[in-house]
């Protein structure tokens, strides 16, 4: 068996909802906790922007879990009372399913993806830290111009921003063609230099990079699966 991870997001249209959802990132905790198979798990909501962002966006939320193999993922998202609790409550729900093939740092101490090496095809990227305190004025100064970046960049099939705490715990999400792509915004321009700054300063009291082959998914995002921008670009 070879580890699988799921991320799902969730759209909330009503006021009525979106405080659901909101609540729920206490709520939700106990039930996902017992979910049967599951490992890793985390719940986040989401940012206004293509990236790391201080600006909450409270249309969205998500859950990234880990689990066993592919087929107990999807039977997981797809029949779980908590996942469907979700997936009732919400205008538009999205899962993709991804395989760990690389995973450098840790997430609230642990090492939550079992890399099973590199592999050709459509990647995505996930990139969490904890800020320090100390330098948020100066990390909030330049993301800025890294979002505008992958914003722009027509190569990304999907791109968000998600969170556990606003400020100081971000998460990156992004969905790439390839490899030679991926690369090539990440050694380039504002992120290649964010990239120095974390390593030349110190911004970060924890960190976690990793890397996925993109699996499938379930559902819908903005009416379609992001996933056939992938096909167009095959």
């Amino acid at each position: 068996m070879s580890q699988t991870v799921s991320l799902s997001f969730y759209r909330f249209a009503s006021p009525m909802a979106r405080a659901w959802a909101f609540a729920m990132m206490g709520l939700a905790k106990r039930p996902i906790r017992r979910t049967p198979d599951i490992g890793f798990w985390k719940l986040c909501g989401a940012g206004k922007g293509e990236g790391f962002t201080p600006r909450l966006y409270p249309d969205v939320f998500a859950i990234l879990a880990t689990w066993p193999d592919a087929e107990t993922a999807r039977a997981r998202v797809a029949e779980t009372p908590i996942f469907l609790r979700y997936a009732s409550m919400a205008t538009e729900a999205w899962t993709v399913f991804l395989t760990p093939t690389s995973a450098r740092g840790q997430w609230s101490g642990a090492e939550p993806f079992e890399a099973q090496g590199a592999a050709d095809g459509a990647l995505a990227a996930l990139t969490r830290a904890t800020i320090k305190p100390s330098i948020l004025t100066r990390f909030w100064g330049r993301v800025p111009n890294i979002s505008a970046m992958i914003g722009k960049n027509s190569d990304v099939a999907f791109k968000m921003g998600i969170g556990e705490l606003p400020l100081f715990q971000q998460v990156t999400f992004s969905i790439w063609p390839s490899k030679a792509a991926m690369d090539a915004f990440a050694r380039t321009g504002p992120h290649a230099e964010a990239i120095r700054a974390v390593r030349d300063d110190g911004w970060f009291k924890e960190e976690l990079y990793a890397r996925f082959v993109v699996q499938s998914d379930m559902g819908t995002w903005g009416g379609t699966s992001p996933l056939k921008q992938l096909e167009v670009a095959a």
